[in-house]
């Protein structure tokens, strides 16, 4: 009989677990707009569901088989907030600003592949060089590694375009052709 209960929590545990790793995974394919891969991810993401949720209203009576349910839940969002970082959808616009105009952050980061707006600023402290770089999510890391590299004081800001047209440098990043 402890040998039934044992396989039905880990069973609950495990399929809620891939619920809501299905579950994060579909919204975040949907808000960057892959629409008929995310209805898939939702067919499955429902028998998935329905499995789970009909294993614990059957066994309603045994406590362990609820909290399965909830720690499955809460390791799946873990689960899913990791395939995410992995699959690294969509692009990442980074605003740095830097003191260094002598260190050539611009020129460095554009021979590495990124491509680099810069203008110049003025702050409280004086006048500065403000960088705008487009790049894929997939490449982030290595482009704040190579800014802190280059200038380990420069003040960074990264947020994610909703929509990007224009610039020469779209049609090369959409197909991959980023260096770095």
């Amino acid at each position: 009989m402890l040998h039934n209960s044992i396989v039905m929590v880990l069973i609950i545990f495990v399929v809620n677990i891939i619920y809501v790793s299905f579950s994060t995974t579909r919204m975040i394919l949907t808000l960057k707009g892959y629409r008929y891969i995310a209805a898939f991810v939702s067919m499955v993401e429902i028998i998935i569901y329905i499995i789970g949720l009909g294993l614990v209203l059957d066994n309603l009576n045994k406590i362990q088989n609820i909290i399965a349910y909830a720690a499955g839940y809460g390791i799946g969002v873990i689960v899913g907030m990791k395939i995410e970082e992995k699959l690294a959808l969509g692009y990442i616009t980074v605003n740095v600003i830097t003191t260094g105009a002598n260190l050539d952050l611009a020129k460095k980061l554009r021979e590495s592949g990124y491509g680099v707006t810069t203008w110049d600023a003025h702050g409280l402290e004086g006048d500065r060089i403000a960088l705008q770089v487009l790049t894929p999510r997939k490449y982030e890391l290595k482009l704040y590694q190579a800014i802190q590299t280059i200038d380990p004081k420069a003040f960074i800001i990264a947020y994610e375009p909703k929509t990007i047209y224009g610039g020469f440098w779209v049609k090369a990043v959409k197909k991959g052709k980023l260096s770095k």
